[in-house]
């Protein structure tokens, strides 16, 4: 049975993020020939065999050197990539420091309330009538926007993650307020993103269930700026100002599985192609 007061939402890439701090006291033993051999391997490893795809990123700050971001099919696919760089040599070299486990999401409050209201006029709600028709139209939504649910990973430059909670405290709770109220504010939301399309690429996941918070956000942008103004704008709609709760940032370098070496070796990777 759906409910009528929970917005629905479709699902695309299996997302793992992987944080890690360089131990370069470790890599001064090794050559700079074994550092290609090294970072060869690595890259090796992270190869997408059948579909997904993989971006390496130079984390700034001190939360962590590396992020690896896994876009893949399904669970399965993610562990297969964080076991096969587990069995490589650099991971002997490498720690952990965070990670980060989602799945791509669209949320459809707008259009959970339509289906409803178009099939509630034509079956009972609650029927099983009912329920074929709303699943047949979900997979018809599905596939109108299967490009943004299994995206390429964008090539820019800069990259920003953080996850995010809406909040549930006894004076405010996101899902105690009314759905028409919280599909108005999650409109507002969303006329704000709008105004920096082609200047940046979001990518929201969904991990309630699977990490310790509520959703994980990627920005891919050719300028850092971009990240900073659009947050910064994003946290005067009543959706942030009142509800959102903030993790960690980490904020890189985009880069080449080519230029691993580069970074390995202590230099600044070029950017993608």
């Amino acid at each position: 049975m759906h409910n009528p007061f929970v917005p629905e939402t479709l699902e695309g890439w299996s997302v793992l993020h992987l944080m890690y701090r360089v131990r370069w006291d470790r890599l001064k033993a090794h050559t700079p020939a074994d550092r290609e051999r090294i970072a060869v391997e690595a890259a090796r490893a992270l190869a997408v065999p059948d579909a997904g795809s993989t971006a390496l990123v130079r984390v700034l700050g001190h939360k962590a050197d590396l992020m690896v971001i896994c876009f893949r099919r399904g669970f399965d696919e993610l562990a297969h990539a964080q076991q096969a760089l587990a069995q490589t040599e650099l991971h002997d070299l490498i720690e952990p420091t965070s990670s980060y486990v989602s799945v791509v999401e669209l949320g459809m409050y707008e259009m959970t309330a339509k289906i409803h209201e178009q099939l509630g006029a034509k079956f009972k709600p609650g029927s099983d009538d009912f329920d074929r028709a709303f699943d047949a139209e979900m997979e018809t939504q599905r596939q109108r926007v299967m490009s943004r649910l299994f995206l390429d990973m964008p090539r820019a430059r800069y990259v920003c993650f953080y996850p995010m909670n809406k909040r549930r405290c006894e004076a405010l709770n996101w899902y105690t307020e009314a759905f028409e109220r919280r599909a108005e504010m999650m409109r507002e939301h969303g006329v704000i993103g709008r105004h920096y399309a082609g200047k940046v690429t979001q990518v929201i996941s969904g991990s309630i269930g699977f990490d310790d918070w509520e959703w994980g956000v990627d920005l891919f942008a050719a300028d850092p700026l971009v990240f900073k103004k659009l947050i910064y704008e994003m946290r005067f709609d009543e959706a942030s100002a009142k509800f959102a709760e903030f993790g960690p940032f980490y904020t890189g370098l985009q880069f080449a599985p080519s230029q691993l070496a580069t970074f390995l070796n202590g230099g600044v990777p070029a950017p993608l192609a």
